[in-house]
């Protein structure tokens, strides 16, 4: 590929964010792993040992004092202007960037900043016939998927949707991490400013994170029934999902919608009780290891993808289950 992929990773806790990985595994869909470099903004807190196994052709750590703090209130002036600074180094062919709050906002601003194109909360990647980007994403409010191509010969702006890639690791080893030291750089001008921060309390592991997830579909007929699910999550250290047709009615919040206009997730194991399996949901779990159905229709679309499935009334089959489960803990 032309000028090669650049990631710009995020940093959380003096590590890397749990999209890097995933966007290291998105980049191979379209280059090599030597074509492919991985930029972090850093400050002195940054720990190199979380590259061990990250498959790229270089890392490089933009340092500056203020990396961190500027992402804190949701602004991300100075991380914009890190990035574009990179981008006028490396000169590549595509950025990556995860569609996180950060990523959301610096991708736009970036692809605004240099006149480029811009995908965003892309599924899938991959190259067409020109040596161009084609990305996959969900249109027509999730109902269905759609492959554009970027056009021209210009920069190519990515923004990948959490958990739609697995977080995979590459050959045991650290890559060559190169420190920039980019101190320099500050923010001109008027910069928007942080009003008021407002924070949803969330419950149990965070779905994009976890390696098990439990969710409960239109099935379960109410609210009360994801009370065992929340049961048998305590259990297992699972994170809470559900279908869009189980948010719609109420039953459980958004927050917890797993598909094309929820959340993609890539757990080891992804328990469903009362899940259909329409394709706007699997899109969203398509990259789940191991998938294991309960549902009372035989002929249900979930158990076509399904590694372990169980026909049956779930208010039989899963206090039983859960309670098998406890006997193991």
């Amino acid at each position: 590929m032309s000028g090669g992929v650049l990631i710009f990773g995020e940093v959380v806790d003096g590590g890397l964010h749990p999209t890097v990985r995933q966007l290291v595994n998105a980049a191979g869909r379209v280059a090599n792993a030597s074509e492919v470099t991985l930029c972090l903004a850093v400050d002195g807190s940054f720990d190199e040992g979380g590259l061990d196994g990250v498959s790229v052709g270089e890392v490089v750590l933009f340092e500056h004092p203020d990396a961190v703090s500027d992402g804190i209130g949701g602004v991300y002036s100075l991380l914009t202007e890190l990035v574009c600074d990179a981008v006028e180094r490396f000169e590549p062919g595509v950025v990556l960037v995860g569609k996180t709050d950060a990523g959301s906002v610096v991708s736009a601003r970036l692809a605004a900043r240099f006149g480029a194109s811009l995908a965003s909360d892309c599924i899938d990647l991959a190259l067409n016939a020109e040596g161009r980007v084609a990305v996959t994403r969900p249109v027509h409010g999730g109902s269905a998927l759609a492959v554009y191509e970027f056009a021209g010969d210009g920069l190519q702006v990515v923004s990948v949707r959490p958990g739609a890639f697995e977080a995979t690791e590459g050959v045991s080893g650290m890559p060559q991490v190169d420190r920039v030291d980019v101190s320099g750089i500050g923010v001109d001008g008027a910069v928007p400013v942080l009003v008021e921060t407002v924070v949803e309390e969330s419950e149990g592991v965070p779905l994009e994170q976890a390696d098990v997830v439990v969710s409960g579909g239109r099935g379960l007929g109410g609210v009360e029934p994801f009370d065992q699910l929340r049961e048998l999550c305590g259990l297992l250290g699972a994170a809470l999902g559900a279908s869009r047709a189980a948010c719609d009615a109420g039953w459980i919040d958004h927050s917890h919608q797993v598909g094309l206009t929820g959340k993609s997730i890539s757990p080891t194991t992804y328990i469903t009780v009362g899940i259909s399996g329409a394709s706007q949901h699997m899109a969203g779990c398509s990259s789940a290891r191991n998938i294991v159905a309960i549902d009372k229709d035989r002929e249900a679309n979930i158990f076509s993808h399904a590694r372990y499935g169980v026909v049956g009334d779930w208010a039989k089959v899963l206090p039983a289950f859960t309670a098998a489960v406890a006997e193991l803990d």
